[in-house]
């Protein structure tokens, strides 16, 4: 189980917009042995409405149980193989209760794995043996033989149109910039749009946070500066700043707890001079938590 700041994103991202259709669990334990899926959904009645917000997201929400497996970088063929297991293993599952129920379960209705890549090269989409299917599916869509259950989503392949916008934002480099425009862009009253910003925020505050960033978490940095800033200028004026806040008092909390062991009363000092600061002061000063001493700090934020 993974605590990586994209797959936590991804999780929380996936969760927030499809948790009106149906239950979502994260991190789903499956009983082969310790595995996670990183999300397992499952459709209620009467979501058919909701899921024409979500286009191609919505559209795979409700076809059937589905297993959502989402990559930072293009997985590799142990780790597809090793999303099929968890799939399999939760078919198996699935037909055991059936069978203690005396019921039967469709071929079709069984779940089905997605695996989210933000690429799939040739050589990984002809092992598996995925194809398109451009009569029923958009490009990017990538179906294994229909044994196995399960499709990868090269999300660079998808097309840059309102239905996919919400994978996309799980994309890399351009195809995330234009995303995150499209996101922005949404008028101000939608719901997913002020929702999908706030987890965006939060995201970019805890790559900020990290003592070390690597060329890939610079680049994430990048990709979300223009949803942070809209999350951040509409936190101000729609009077939430308080409830940003919230999440930044605990990412400040957590990392002194780490450094130090424990936040005393100075140390909480601290951390309310911090949360004063413009955001990229603030993010600045976040990066250097870890080779500032506590006198330093206190001097600096206590006087």
């Amino acid at each position: 189980m993974t605590t990586k700041p994209h797959d936590q994103f991804a999780k929380q991202f996936l969760e927030e917009l499809l948790s009106p259709l149906g239950e979502v669990r994260t991190n789903q334990e499956v009983t082969d042995e310790t595995r996670f899926i990183d999300v397992l959904f499952s459709a209620t009645p009467n979501s058919t409405a909701d899921a024409e917000t979500l286009g191609l997201l919505g559209r795979i929400a409700l076809l059937n149980t589905a297993l959502l497996e989402p990559f930072r970088n293009q997985p590799s063929f142990s780790e597809v193989r090793s999303c099929l297991q968890k799939l399999f293993t939760v078919i198996a599952d699935s037909q055991r209760q059936a069978n203690r129920e005396d019921t039967a379960i469709a071929e079709n209705d069984l779940p089905r794995l997605w695996i989210l890549s933000p690429s799939a090269s040739e050589t990984l989409l002809k092992t598996f043996g995925a194809t398109l299917d451009l009569d029923n599916w958009p490009d990017g869509v990538y179906f294994l033989p229909e044994g196995e259950r399960g499709a990868i989503v090269a999300i660079n392949k998808l097309p840059s149109t309102p239905d996919t916008l919400w994978f996309r934002l799980l994309g890399r480099g351009k195809v995330q910039q234009l995303a995150v425009s499209e996101l922005v862009a949404l008028p101000t009253e939608n719901r997913l749009r002020r929702n999908v910003l706030e987890i965006i925020y939060r995201w970019r505050i805890s790559l900020m946070a990290q003592p070390e960033l690597t060329q890939d978490d610079e680049e994430l940095i990048m990709n979300l500066t223009q949803a942070y800033e809209e999350a951040r200028a509409a936190a101000v004026q729609e009077g939430v700043e308080q409830g940003v806040q919230l999440g930044q008092r605990q990412i400040v909390e957590n990392l002194l707890k780490v450094r130090f062991g424990s936040v005393d009363d100075e140390l909480s000092r601290v951390v309310n001079g911090l949360l004063q600061l413009p955001s990229e002061e603030f993010a600045n000063v976040l990066l250097q938590l870890s080779s500032l001493s506590r006198e330093e700090l206190l001097a600096r934020f206590t006087q």
